[in-house]
């Protein structure tokens, strides 16, 4: 008997369940990288910061109050009135620094802090300013004006006087004699009559050497300027033999408006080839630069002594100079008075008499003597200043 069909259809009546169904499975969609959201910061820190933060600002402020402070106090110190009750001088010496200058003046009681001197004078410009030299600061003067003062320079300045005729031994000892000054004199000395007489005006502790010095450049300056206006007929060969013969006027009148008249005379000898007999130039020949004791008179012997410089006995100009000429007795002969006269001699109140000739000088000479005489109530005196006949 055949066999049955195998039948996959389900008994009629008999419903199969049913079976499940498989499906390819779908690709799903890539993940998305998820960032990871910030830790928050604990309460703890956060709070700990917030502390920090207050205390450095707290800190600035304070620190900023107490430097505006200090800055306060440092300049009302500063400003302040001075401790000094009188008027004192002080000394700055050269390459001070400025905490050289504070310990000095702390020391002389003229300021109360060298350190807010220092600060201050730093704070306001004058830390690299200050001068050398001699200060007069006043009675309580505040630190802030005695800064000013030595920014100044307006140091005390003292006078030195080399008036005209001093011979340069004469001037060099003046020098010399100044406890003003400082430092040795110079080791050469100078020419005569390369002096300048003038004043000289100088701080506290100047050298010797430069007031030297300064007199020689002023004098060879003045010459200069004076030879190189000098008329053009003058018998003068050289700058030397005018100097010389300036010295010789500077010499003969102390009154200014008098020399261009007694170079006058002098320059009508030389043009004439006369002695111009002049009395400074015997003493300059037998005293030196030393010059002549003001008790010993010029006697006649003395005209006749024979010395380079004598102009009784030697024929025109001394060698050099025998002083150191002003610029008037300059002036006076680069440019002399246009005169006539030969003669001069002293009238008895300071001034000269002068005259053309040898009979009138004598006439002048007689008088002169007379009127000494009765002042004096004694002999008759030395000739004095006059050019006198042969």
């Amino acid at each position: 008997m055949p066999e049955a069909a195998t039948s996959t259809q389900p008994a009629a009546g008999n419903p199969a369940p049913a079976q499940p169904v498989e499906r390819p499975a779908e690709n799903p969609a890539p993940a998305k990288d998820k960032v990871a959201a910030p830790a928050k910061r604990s309460r703890a820190s956060r709070s700990q910061f917030v502390v920090f933060l207050n205390f450095l600002v707290s800190l600035i402020f304070v620190a900023t109050l107490a430097a505006f402070a200090v800055a306060w106090f440092g300049k009302s110190a500063f400003e302040a009135p001075g401790p000094s009750t009188t008027n004192q001088t002080v000394l700055v010496k050269p390459n001070s620094g400025v905490q050289e200058i504070a310990d000095l003046l702390e020391r002389r009681g003229l300021i109360t802090d060298a350190r807010i001197f220092l600060l201050g004078s730093r704070a306001f410009g004058g830390g690299g300013t200050m001068k050398a030299g001699e200060y007069e600061i006043k009675a309580g003067a505040s630190m802030r004006e005695i800064m000013d003062v030595l920014k100044s320079g307006k140091s005390i300045l003292y006078s030195l006087t080399i008036p005209e005729g001093l011979t340069v031994e004469q001037a060099l000892d003046r020098i010399r004699a100044s406890d003003l000054l400082s430092g040795d004199m110079p080791a050469t000395i100078p020419e005569e009559g390369s002096l300048a007489a003038d004043t000289q005006r100088f701080t506290r502790g100047t050298k010797r050497e430069d007031i030297v010095n300064k007199l020689i450049a002023d004098q060879k300056a003045l010459v200069k300027e004076i030879w190189d206006s000098r008329a053009s007929d003058l018998p003068i060969a050289d700058i030397n033999e005018f100097v010389t013969l300036a010295s010789i006027v500077e010499k003969e009148t102390g009154i200014a408006s008098e020399r261009p008249h007694v170079a006058s005379v002098f320059v009508n000898r030389l043009n004439k080839n006369m002695r111009l007999q002049s009395d400074p130039t015997v003493i300059y020949g037998i005293y030196g630069g030393k010059g002549k004791p003001a008790d010993k008179p010029i006697t006649q012997s003395d005209l006749k002594k024979q010395t380079p410089y004598n102009t009784y006995v030697i024929n025109g100009l001394p060698p050099t100079p025998i002083a150191n000429p002003g610029r008037a007795a300059l002036e006076a002969v680069a440019n002399p008075a246009q005169t006539d006269d030969l003669y001069f001699v002293a009238d008895g109140t300071g001034g000269h008499v002068f005259a053309k000739t040898l009979d009138e000088h004598n006439d002048n000479v007689a008088r002169w003597r007379a009127a000494e005489k009765k002042k004096a109530g004694q002999g008759t005196p030395d000739d004095g200043d006059d050019p006198d006949a042969e």
